[in-house]
């Protein structure tokens, strides 16, 4: 007769990493806690990105465009997929 020990899931490298980054490691503990944080970081990051496009124009609109673009590829790619 073998006894069957039950070991917990090890976390990825990645869940590691992110969870050990000091400021995106913290929103993520969040989130995992409890899914409607997502809605305040959401509205903290446009609340950023009205004040960037209020302070520095057209410039702080166009290079958030910029930074999104890899997410869009990302996202069409994904929905895309089979």
């Amino acid at each position: 007769m073998s006894l069957a020990i039950a070991v917990p899931a090890q976390p990825s490298l990645a869940s590691r990493i992110l969870h050990a980054t000091p400021v995106i490691g913290h929103i993520a503990r969040d989130i995992s806690r409890d899914i409607s944080t997502i809605y305040y970081v959401l509205t903290i990051l446009l609340t950023i990105l009205v004040l960037a496009i209020q302070t520095w124009g057209l410039a702080a609109l166009v290079l958030s465009a910029v930074a999104f673009v890899p997410v869009m590829f990302t996202l069409l790619i994904w929905i895309t997929l089979p």
